[in-house]
């Protein structure tokens, strides 16, 4: 760490987005990304660690500084017999621009000793500092976005310029709850994951509820996003109802209507948009659980399940877009601004002949930009549910 720092800047809510709730701990904040409430209520490991990744979040503020230090105590994540994943970024963005980019080593490492049931060994590590330098003089806006996939606690911010808090954004605020696509799976870094680069888009600010393993359609979240305020709100479901095998079809139509009916509660007539799955060729026909695969030393997913129990209720990718069409047709009767969309229209056939999924599941960094490119023409573009209105 350098000594040559003026300016020590306490890290407030103040200069955060993208939080939905900060826990004070021995050591500084940790960013949280569903409320103290529905913490409470998870039932299990995997989501536990996804909510506490803060995908999304991010630090902002106004400076004249040239270099930045952020001190933090990451958690990271490795699953044993695996390849350990490389240090997670942080992407320093300088008036909506990335500028740079940081890493910081050692940390707490927490091993996934079974992908099953998620159980895993915590070894504790030392706090770090990710840090930018000769950055360009005079006054600008400043982004750190957080890594996406690395349980962040904050510790300290150190500039050789005072830090000030940039005024409140008067931009639209997007809701957003998904999957491990959602929350930035396989992207190079926290500001391409796709919701990030769709918001850019859009020019809005994004609060991002995409949880690994998690979007299925758990009350507390429904609750947590009820809570919220959003200007805008979507939900992309499918993907996690289908490779964890959580239920069939007679549990899942209405546990999707106690989802919608849930954050109408709070939000009765915010743009609310349904997105189904983009295409999974593997879960496309296939019901789950998913099981992965290390065949030739190369992680890929398969689907298990049979389709021939597909009539007694077992659900696949193809049904849920089916179900979750006639819901939002049936449901848009009384709720004009509930709108669906296709996830194919996302990725479908062409763009996985373009961009494959590595891992059968997962699109890399062109994939994040495709989906984030088509969502934004689709849902915020001309006649799009979160285009501008005007009058």
């Amino acid at each position: 760490m350098t000594t040559d720092h003026r300016w020590t800047t306490p890290i407030t809510a103040d200069l955060l987005r993208g939080v939905v709730d900060l826990e004070t701990t021995t050591r500084g904040l940790l960013p949280h990304r569903l409320t103290v409430r529905a913490r409470r209520q998870i039932p299990d490991d995997q989501l536990a660690m996804a909510e506490a990744q803060p995908s999304g979040v991010r630090l902002v503020f106004r400076t004249r500084a040239t270099t930045i230090e952020l001190d933090t105590l990451p958690t990271k994540r490795v699953y044993q017999g695996f390849p350990p994943p490389a240090d997670g970024v942080y992407d320093l963005l300088i008036d909506g621009r990335l500028a740079a980019q940081a890493s910081v080593s050692g940390g707490n490492v927490r091993t996934v000793t079974d992908m099953f049931t998620q159980t895993s060994v915590l070894a504790e590590g030392p706090a770090g500092t990710a840090r930018f330098a000769d950055l360009p003089a005079g006054e600008k806006d400043v982004e750190i976005w957080l890594p996406h996939t690395e349980i962040t606690e904050l510790i300290a911010l150190r500039t050789d310029a005072p830090v000030e808090q940039s005024p409140p954004s008067r931009r639209r605020t997007w809701l957003h709850h998904g999957s491990s696509i959602s929350h930035g799976s396989n992207a190079g870094h926290p500001s391409a994951i796709w919701p990030a680069l769709a918001a850019a888009a859009g020019g809005v600010e994004l609060v991002n509820l995409g949880f690994g393993g998690s979007a299925l359609l758990d009350p507390f979240t429904a609750r947590a996003m009820r809570d919220i305020p959003a200007d805008l709100i979507s939900v992309k479901i499918g993907i996690n109802i289908v490779n964890s095998d959580a239920m069939r079809l007679r549990a899942f139509t209405p546990a999707v209507h106690g989802f919608l009916d849930t954050i109408r509660e709070g939000h009765p007539s915010t743009p609310l948009l349904v997105v189904s799955a983009i295409l999974c060729p593997v879960q496309e026909d296939t019901p789950g659980p998913l099981a992965p695969d290390l065949d030739g030393g190369r992680l890929r997913f398969t689907a298990t399940g049979d389709p021939a129990e597909r009539s007694a209720g077992r659900l696949t990718l193809t049904i849920i877009r089916d179900e979750l069409a006639k819901i939002v047709q049936q449901r848009a009767a009384d709720d004009p601004n509930l709108h669906y969309l296709d996830g194919r229209d996302l990725y479908g056939e062409s763009d996985y002949a373009e961009f494959p999924l590595p891992d059968e599941v997962h699109p890399d960094g062109a994939g994040h930009r495709r989906i984030a490119e088509n969502f934004a023409r689709l849902a915020f573009g001309d006649g799009g549910p979160f285009a501008t209105k005007t009058r």
